[in-house]
């Protein structure tokens, strides 16, 4: 009988093979999201160093207060789309790689890269 992955699993297979593709370097870090239940993170990652370079969330404080506990909808991840852009460029970054995290480009998802987009970020 054919077995049906799990969803956690079939998000790890799709993570695994787009980070065959992806990798950000120094010139061009990755924007990795990570999407949960109740939160959505992003990190601008420097892979050739293994360094974290600039991070938002909903669960930072002055985003939590912004949003009045609603970490887990479109509005929260247009908000960390903003807050990851402005860090990136404060710190002197333009230009990423997007890395959706085995996620579909669609919802939160989509809406914090659309946020990020229009706040200066190019991928």
């Amino acid at each position: 009988m054919f077995h049906k992955p799990k969803r956690r699993e079939a998000t790890l297979r799709r993570h695994i093979r787009l980070r065959k593709k992806v990798s950000g370097t120094a010139e061009r870090p990755r924007l990795s999201v990570y999407r949960s239940l109740h939160h959505i993170y992003a990190q601008v990652i420097d892979d050739a160093k293994g360094v974290t370079l600039v991070a938002a969330s909903t669960v930072e404080p002055e985003l939590r207060d912004k949003l009045k506990n609603s970490g887990g909808n479109i509005e929260a991840a247009k908000a960390v789309g903003l807050a990851i852009a402005k860090k990136a460029l404060e710190k002197g970054i333009t230009k990423v790689v997007f890395d959706r995290g085995g996620q579909i480009y669609h919802g939160r998802v989509a809406a914090l890269a659309s946020a990020a987009r229009e706040s200066g970020l190019e991928f």
